[in-house]
């Protein structure tokens, strides 16, 4: 099996599955227990936190555990939205955003918060003078993806934070920072937003498991009220075979300095070797080094994908959040419904290889010739 479809999910690494398992057979204590284990176990949620907090640029108050990007975003647009209730209520978004931002701005806009959804320019990024031309008195929240689950596009998020100070406009800034989150060159925290969202399954840590970043001096109201655990802002005990797993991979990801240049390399190299094999061949956007967009018009990426899956490549028609519908995405960026529809994804990890960009693009080349005869 060939594995092309991380952005959806990736693989477990041996440092977050050594790390997952040691924390609930070995380490199995209550963070919140006074006893010896209970104190190991904080010690270990501690590092933990700092090791997150080092990798955005950011200081270990200023990240709070979560269950994953959804969670975080739903908390951060609905908690940010109530921490500036008496200040407006208008919120700046777009088109492009993943299905936990959109369905959360559904629900504001049905409890009477206006909201504007920007189109994203032709590379399906979100442009910061859009965001500036879409700026009321009454703006509170910007909540824009740093880089498209879809397409790979990146949005200047450090160019919307000077268009709201540019504008003197106080709404806070979010950022779902879920696929640009280790696959960018910089530091999280230099975007200037003041809530960036992170998923630990994204780079080789188990499910259920990310964090919100929320700035220092940002009081939010508390998603989960009980014992008052990350601050007293997301009670619960913590997930800490998750924590730890979440921490031991981003350790291994930031020791791995070379990486995000690998991938960008092999995202070249399947790009050049698939306009030699198949000239028709549509790009979607562009950006970030992990995610490839790609389109066969004519064809469907149903059959495609199982023509692909038949010799052990496994790839994707866009978010695995979306089962069966068309791409919101690429329908944002004005494409035809022939290139949506012939759509898939091919997103790389810091494992894969150029043996396995080579078997995709022979084994994309033979099914479109498949498909070409059976016209």
């Amino acid at each position: 099996m060939i594995y092309l479809d991380n952005a959806a999910t990736t693989q477990v690494c041996p440092e977050a599955a050594e790390a997952a398992v040691k924390y609930m057979t070995e380490a199995f204590g209550n963070p919140s227990s006074t006893h010896g284990p209970g104190r190991t176990a904080r010690d270990a949620l501690k590092r933990a936190r700092g090791v997150i907090a080092s990798s955005l640029g950011a200081a270990p108050e200023e990240v709070f555990f979560t269950s994953g990007g959804s969670e975080g975003d739903n908390w951060a647009i609905r908690a940010g939205c109530h921490a500036m209730r008496r200040r407006g209520r208008h919120i700046v978004s777009s088109l492009t955003e993943h299905d936990a931002v959109l369905k959360t701005l559904d629900r504001m806009e049905a409890d009477g918060w206006a909201v504007t959804r920007l189109k994203p320019d032709a590379d399906g990024a979100v442009s910061p003078a859009a965001v500036a031309g879409a700026l009321r008195p009454d703006t509170v929240l910007v909540s824009v993806m740093l880089v498209n689950n879809e397409t790979g596009a990146v949005s200047d998020i450090a160019g919307i934070r000077a268009a709201l100070k540019a504008a003197a406009c106080p709404a806070l800034l979010h950022t779902d920072a879920v696929q640009g989150y280790m696959k960018l060159p910089y530091a999280l925290t230099s975007l200037g937003a003041d809530m960036i969202t992170l998923s630990a399954h994204k780079l080789h840590a188990p499910k259920g498991v990310g964090a919100l970043y929320v700035r220092k001096g940002l009081r939010l109201p508390p998603l989960i009220l009980g014992g008052g655990q990350e601050g007293g802002l997301r009670s619960g005990t913590e997930n800490m075979p998750g924590i730890c797993a979440f921490a031991a991979a981003v350790r291994a990801a930031k020791a791995d300095a070379g990486a995000i240049d690998r991938m960008a390399a092999l995202r070249a190299h399947a790009l050049e070797g698939l306009r030699n094999a198949v000239p028709e061949l549509v790009v979607n956007g562009c950006g970030a080094a992990h995610i490839l967009s790609v389109s066969l018009p004519g064809y469907k990426s149903e059959v495609i994908m199982n023509l692909l899956d038949r010799d052990g490549i496994c790839v994707s028609r866009g978010s695995a959040c979306k089962k069966g519908a068309r791409s919101h995405v690429l329908a944002a960026m004005g494409l035809p419904p022939a290139v949506i529809d012939g759509t898939i994804r091919v997103s790389l990890s810091r494992f894969t290889t150029e043996a396995d960009v080579d078997a995709f693009v022979a084994a994309l080349a033979h099914a479109h010739d498949t498909l070409y005869k059976a016209l």
